[in-house]
């Protein structure tokens, strides 16, 4: 990140925030997808019905494919499975790489959708909660709006009154309370999950981290308010003429450089599982049965469940 010399010192000095320009960094695409993920093959830490495959079984699986220049990553939609396996294979991948203050923009084709399925777009740091865990895309079954989520150790709150155009649906964001619910906001564009995300071909997701705060926007497709250097993914983006943000979490009751590290990019797709799988959230979808038997005996209910990406960038 740097700052930009062509603004007149005066405006500098009225809006400090205004000179900062990042550059870009890392590029994940489908030339080099493959070299930049790490594939996690343990048991699924939300207790989800999914059997978390390493790569060679991914590909060979066609888990992971790449179309063209996107790449995707999905679930098992062909296998009818024993009541007392381990779960439909799935995926879940992890940057080798972390980041501290950056801006990472994700330029999503199709998300996962469908009953069961739980998917998300996050970054984690180390030593889990103290290292901090920002979830930019998450949701269950056929929820309507996505809903950004932080979750940390303690000491970190939100204030009810901010700058953005989503909705708050938790102040606190220490992972010990509540249940872990964190501190969360829903997106006020209902085509920013699921099916109507995909319906609207999908979308971007940037999310900025500083010293200062972390901010998420959400532009549709179709969005006239895209900002040039997010659709384009240029080498150089500046934030600040961006819009207000759909989610935004302020340092005001949480210092952000001591509540989150160095963070990784984790994609994956969970099924059923602590929240997908929970009555309130299957049955309330209007999902059949119980989430388990549904992802038995349903492969086929499975083939919306992927994620494809044109790319991800990140800038620092």
């Amino acid at each position: 990140m740097k700052l930009l010399t062509s603004i007149p010192l005066f405006i500098l000095l009225i809006h400090p925030t205004l000179a900062w320009e990042y550059s870009l960094v890392d590029t994940y695409q489908a030339t080099n997808f493959f070299s930049m993920f790490q594939f996690f093959t343990g048991a699924d830490p939300t207790h989800g019905w999914v059997n978390y495959v390493s790569g060679d079984v991914a590909h060979n699986e066609g888990l992971v494919t790449v179309s063209g220049e996107n790449f995707k990553i999905r679930v098992d939609n062909t296998t009818y499975l024993n009541p007392k396996g381990p779960g439909r294979n799935s995926v879940r991948i992890s940057s080798t790489k972390q980041y501290n203050t950056h801006v990472s923009v994700f330029n999503v084709v199709h998300m996962p959708q469908g009953c069961g399925t739980w998917p998300a777009i996050w970054e984690i740091g180390d030593n889990w909660p103290v290292g901090g865990e920002i979830d930019i895309v998450e949701g269950v079954n056929n929820q309507g709006a996505n809903v950004v989520t932080m979750h940390t150790a303690p000491g970190c709150s939100m204030p009810e009154s901010r700058a953005m155009t989503g909705s708050h649906v938790g102040l606190n964001c220490n992972a010990a309370m509540n249940s872990n619910a964190g501190c969360g906001v829903r997106i006020s564009d209902e085509k920013s999950y699921g099916y109507d995300f995909n319906s609207n071909g999908g979308g971007w997701y940037a999310m900025e981290r500083t010293n200062d705060s972390v901010t998420v926007w959400f532009w549709g497709r179709n969005s006239t308010s895209v900002p040039e250097g997010v659709a384009n993914g240029m080498d150089s983006i500046i934030t600040d003429d961006w819009g207000t943000p759909a989610a935004h979490f302020p340092s005001t009751h949480c210092d952000i450089s001591s509540h989150f590290g160095p963070a990784s990019i984790i994609i994956n797709i969970a099924l059923c599982g602590d929240w997908a799988g929970s009555d309130s959230a299957y049955a309330s979808a209007g999902c059949p049965g119980s989430c388990i038997d549904f992802v038995n005996n349903n492969p086929s209910a499975f083939s919306d469940a992927f994620f494809e990406f044109s790319w991800i960038k990140v800038y620092q």
